[in-house]
């Protein structure tokens, strides 16, 4: 496998045009004094957004954020054609695990930032060495540094193919696999489709399109799945209108967030105040213009929407019998998204622990690294080589 060293280096050019663009800005028209759920009734505030561009003209120093991004050691391997850019950060400890973890969308690889030391050096960080992981955190192909396919079909089984053989490529004939979001879909795919590889699975999100095998010859619906389905449906109904668009239009959407910086951060802050514990807060302005500017500097809205388009196309639906072998544990987080019961999941998965989180939401890694990091290294610990 050709792999390569990489470092970020946006031109200047692009930081330039970046700034002359955020002050050319046409705001739109706003309800004056809307004050309903603080202003975000009808979608992102204004205020919010105004105050968040200033922000990123006046006082976020992308040059900063670069210098901390490159102290992580990132990789390009090229894949089947395409360059996939990679962190691979080797464990410090006497047995380290190999584990490849997944984002997903809004977010990018900068969501594992804080995530990665913890889980390749724990002891240096007051853990246990016993608990080291090899971590590998890619970009998902058309976000970030890594290239976009040229043509439809790369969904998450796909993918999950793809990241099959740059672990193999690196010499890891044994991992486990961590996802959320879209990366809880990939790690799904990699379980199901690669069990003699994956000897377990963490998820901090169940596959919003997961279905289970139902009907004859399959345990009877429960009150509380059935209480879930409905949840989900009222959630994909208030707040699912993203989803939609970017599964059935995502090109249309494409022209107006690729060439308005404000437009594609009032796309991405929404959802961070939205699936965030704390109403956001838990994200720092640092820390949200970090990942709004991956995708502006490596022009990839367009191609990280397409993705729901194509995973629309193959849900994470199974058949009678079907299921995914490699033990999985699961960190619910309590302002994720609607999330099944443990009944619902062990349909398929095979489940051998349920954690109920204190606190965070959909950006665990972002959020609440240490107690992600915490519930991850209990969840390998039994699953690791006895020494």
């Amino acid at each position: 496998m050709d792999i390569r060293p990489f470092v970020i280096a946006v031109p200047d050019q692009q930081l330039a045009e970046l700034k002359t663009r955020l002050q050319a800005t046409r705001w739109p028209a706003a309800f004056a004094g809307d004050q309903d759920n603080g202003g975000w009734d009808y979608g992102a505030d204004i205020d919010f957004v105004r105050n968040l561009s200033q922000v990123w003209q006046e006082t976020f120093d992308w040059r900063a954020r670069e210098a901390q991004l490159n102290l992580l050691p990132q990789y390009h391997a090229l894949i089947n054609g395409l360059n996939i850019h990679f962190i691979h950060q080797p464990g410090t400890g006497p047995a380290p695990l190999p584990l490849v973890l997944t984002h997903g969308w809004p977010g990018s690889f900068a969501e594992m930032e804080r995530l990665v030391p913890l889980l390749a050096d724990p002891g240096r960080l007051g853990g246990n060495p016993d608990d080291a992981f090899h971590v590998v955190a890619p970009s998902l192909p058309g976000y970030g540094f890594s290239d976009a396919p040229q043509a439809p079909g790369m969904g998450s089984r796909q993918i999950a193919a793809l990241w099959a053989e740059l672990m193999d490529g690196l010499g890891y004939a044994r991992f486990g696999a961590q996802g959320g979001d879209i990366g809880a879909g990939v790690s799904t795919w990699l379980g199901f489709d690669y069990p003699e590889q994956v000897l377990g699975l963490h998820l901090n999100y169940i596959p919003g399109s997961y279905r289970p095998p139902l009907g004859e010859g399959e345990p009877l619906q429960t009150v509380e799945e059935a209480d879930f389905l409905k949840r989900a449906a009222a959630w994909t109904e208030e707040e699912g209108g993203y989803g939609h668009l970017q599964g059935t239009r995502p090109q249309t959407l494409a022209y107006g967030l690729s060439d308005s910086p404000v437009g594609l951060a009032a796309w991405i802050a929404e959802k961070f105040r939205a699936w965030t514990d704390l109403g956001g807060q838990g994200v720092s302005p640092d820390a949200l213009l970090t990942n709004i500017a991956l995708y502006w500097f490596t022009n990839t809205i367009g191609s990280s929407v397409r993705l729901y388009r194509e995973n629309q196309r193959q849900p994470v639906h199974f058949a009678p019998g079907q299921r995914v072998r490699p033990p999985l544990s699961v960190a619910v987080f309590p302002r994720e998204l609607p999330m099944p019961p443990r009944s619902w999941v062990e349909r398929v998965y095979d489940v051998r622990r349920w954690t109920l989180m204190p606190r965070g939401g959909h950006f665990a890694a972002m959020e609440e690294p240490e107690l992600l990091a915490a519930d991850i290294r209990a969840a390998f610990r039994p699953l690791r080589e006895p020494r």
